[in-house]
């Protein structure tokens, strides 16, 4: 359990890490919005070493950056450690989205909102991620980034609220083009081709650096820096969508991020996830590269820090 303390339940005078060692890797457990903080959550990797984490969850689905699947494929990718994640599923609540997530990717994935139907997910995992031949290399996530000169695209910028986040944002006008937007110490890079774009969506690329501020009773979401692409339509502006008919052909996102701890988000329309469609690059620099899958239609594409 981490120091956050929901009153309604028993919980331990003092928080402990729990691990315990198996045949088949050491594992390690915490509960729900515990993924959110750096304690218990980075501890059991970056100190207690787990292989994989179970996660036992009743998880309220929040775009732009929350929705479970979204979310929690990014953690495992991000903290390079396997992630078993079972939430509730309930969809008056909004509570749907489990999966067994790897370092690479999704194995399997199950997100239903329209029926109260579960699923039971099966799949083959490695029992010490890290030793894999496919283990992603270490990345340095601001290397790319503050290597290249601002590219012109974002000057004309604008602030918005995302979750009450003020950020920057600047509009993607044309079909393709290479975008540069700043906030504080972060800057984001965009370099994108779409193949179409639908007129009634617009997309905008934003930058916010800072605390998150929105609290779920005694809960805080900390998120230092946050890099984002969104689209909304013309007649739902600024309400969270699911659907897209644009397509890309390719883009890459990079940003000056100041920690090891970046959580890459990709969301196709219908929200699924794309394994194998992307990857973080560790040379020369950390870039969310999609492949020339121009059939793809991106809803979000973000990259955010513990």
């Amino acid at each position: 359990m981490g120091d956050k303390k929901e009153i309604q339940f028993n919980y331990p005078k003092e928080p402990e890490a729990v691990t315990f060692e198996t045949p088949f890797g050491k594992f390690g457990i915490f509960t729900c919005f515990d993924i959110l903080f750096h304690e218990p959550a980075v501890v059991l990797v970056s100190k207690l070493q787990v292989d994989t984490v179970l996660f036992p969850t009743a998880w309220m689905n929040v775009l732009p950056f929350l929705t479970a699947i979204e979310f929690h494929s990014a953690w495992a990718m991000g903290m390079g450690v396997n992630l078993l994640s079972a939430n509730t599923h309930n969809i008056s609540l909004a509570m749907t989205g489990s999966g067994l997530f790897t370092p690479e990717g999704p194995t399997a994935y199950y997100y239903d909102s329209g029926t109260e139907e579960g699923c039971l997910l099966l799949a083959e995992l490695s029992a010490h991620p890290c030793l894999s031949p496919t283990y992603p290399p270490a990345v340095n996530w601001s290397s790319y980034a503050a290597s290249i000169k601002r590219f012109p695209g974002g000057k004309d910028t604008f602030l918005g609220a995302v979750r009450r986040d003020i950020f920057t944002f600047s509009e993607l006008r044309h079909k393709t083009g290479n975008y540069t937007v700043c906030q504080g110490d972060l800057c984001c890079h965009l370099i994108y081709r779409m193949s179409n774009n639908s007129k009634d969506e617009v997309y905008v690329l934003g930058a916010f650096d800072g605390l998150h501020g929105v609290s779920v009773g005694c809960i805080c979401l900390h998120t230092n820096h946050t890099k984002t692409l969104v689209h909304y339509y013309l007649n739902t502006c600024g309400q969270p969508v699911e659907t897209a008919e644009t397509k890309f052909e390719m883009f890459s996102l990079s940003g000056t991020f100041g920690t090891n701890y970046v959580f890459p988000e990709v969301l196709y329309s219908g929200v699924q996830l794309a394994p194998g469609e992307f990857e973080v690059m560790g040379h020369p620099g950390a870039v969310i590269f999609l492949q020339g899958r121009e059939w793809k239609r991106i809803t979000h594409l973000n990259i955010h820090s513990e």
